[in-house]
């Protein structure tokens, strides 16, 4: 690698090869990148070669640095805004207890305190 290039660079590099797995991207002379098939874009991209030809130059972000393997991995979706609908689905989910305990608290509550008068009731 003729610079070191860290996580969180924005570079500019020019695709060299298109796989069904993804895109290699050239950095400079001496060092090359893969942006992976989930990190082209927002949504589900089926064919690579549908977003980027072999000499494109593109923008790309250092997601991954691997010195001992020699793989730097990109991403073109992170210099994206997420879309609309996406923000939505970036929020916190909360798990099936806390929704359970939030919006149904008060009918365990009164299940509970009625149960004692259906035992009664009938007459055990």
């Amino acid at each position: 690698m003729a610079k070191k290039i860290e996580v969180g660079d924005v570079l500019t590099g020019k695709v060299t090869g298109i796989q069904p797995y993804g895109a290699f991207v050239a950095l400079d002379e001496f060092t090359q990148g893969l942006v992976h098939i989930s990190e082209i874009t927002y949504g589900f991209v089926k064919d690579v070669s549908e977003f980027l030809s072999v000499g494109d130059e593109i923008q790309v972000k250092v997601l991954d640095v691997d010195t001992d393997q020699k793989k730097i991995s990109l991403s073109i979706r992170e210099l994206q805004e997420v879309p609309f609908h996406r923000k939505r689905d970036m929020q916190p989910r909360r798990s099936l207890q806390d929704r359970v305990d939030e919006v149904d608290a008060d009918g365990f509550q009164i299940l509970k305190e009625k149960l004692k008068d259906w035992i009664e009731q009938s007459g055990h």
